[in-house]
Formats: C-alpha cells, structure tokens, sequence
C-alpha cells in the first residue's frame, strides 16, 4: 500500500499522464509561478506594516527613528 490507498505504480501511471498532457516545461512553469506566489504570500504574512508615526512638528517619521530619538525612561 502506499500513500492513501494508491499503489507506488499507480502515481506513476498518473505522473505520466500528467507529464503526456502538459510537458514538462509548463509543469516546471506552473511549478515555478507557484513558489514564487507562496514566497510572496509568506513574505507580506510575515512583514508587519506598522502606520507612520508623526512627531512633534507634524513630520512622518518611522518607528525605528523614534526609538532612537527617545530613550527609554527609567521610573
């Protein structure tokens, strides 16, 4: 037995008529835009946009330039 029930010749059957009917450069293609797409995905998931931060004359500055113009206050 192999994955679910369907036999390792049985993937291969379906492997080849899957290479038949498209080739294998639009497979490589198709495979290709895919990660791409799931790189993509996983890239804005994990980049968190934080909103602009206005200081005190109005400007947009960035978090990052906030952190380093304030330092952390000590009670």
């Amino acid at each position: 037995m192999g994955i679910g029930g369907i036999s390792i010749w049985q993937l291969l059957i379906i492997l080849l008529i899957v290479v038949m009917l498209f080739g294998t450069k639009r497979l490589r293609n198709i495979g290709s835009d895919l990660g791409d797409a799931i790189r993509g995905f996983r890239k804005s998931v994990n980049s968190e946009e934080k909103p602009p931060v206005e200081d005190d004359k109005g400007q947009t500055i960035d978090a990052q330039a906030r952190k380093v113009e304030e330092p952390s206050r000590k009670d």
